[in-house]
């Protein structure tokens, strides 16, 4: 697993540089539309049911106000319209950022 070792906001997006030298970004959009909640994705029950992540999946004008890690596994935004709770694993940041813009 590679860790983020710099993140930087700029200008509507967020740059990550990572420890095998990559550097990946994402629209603060795109990153507040793939956050990993359960609010924004929906969680499954243990018969396999999702509940929940029925709401909007575009954020226009939405801000990364900050940012902070989260042991030594994830990275968590705070997001100008109050969501905070989507944890980013190392992992799944990476592909979120990679990942071309639509």
């Amino acid at each position: 697993m590679h860790a983020p070792t710099n993140i930087q906001l700029i200008g509507q997006e967020v740059a990550i540089a990572w420890s095998d030298g990559a550097e990946t970004y994402c629209t603060f959009e795109r990153l507040r539309a793939a956050s990993p909640s359960a609010e924004t994705q929906g969680e499954r029950d243990v018969l396999g049911q999702l509940h929940g992540g029925g709401g909007s999946r575009h954020f226009p004008g939405v801000q990364v106000l900050a940012w902070e890690r989260v042991g030594n596994y994830a990275i968590r935004f705070d997001f100008s319209d109050g969501h905070r709770t989507g944890l980013y694993s190392y992992d799944y940041l990476r592909h979120v950022t990679a990942a071309p813009s639509a």
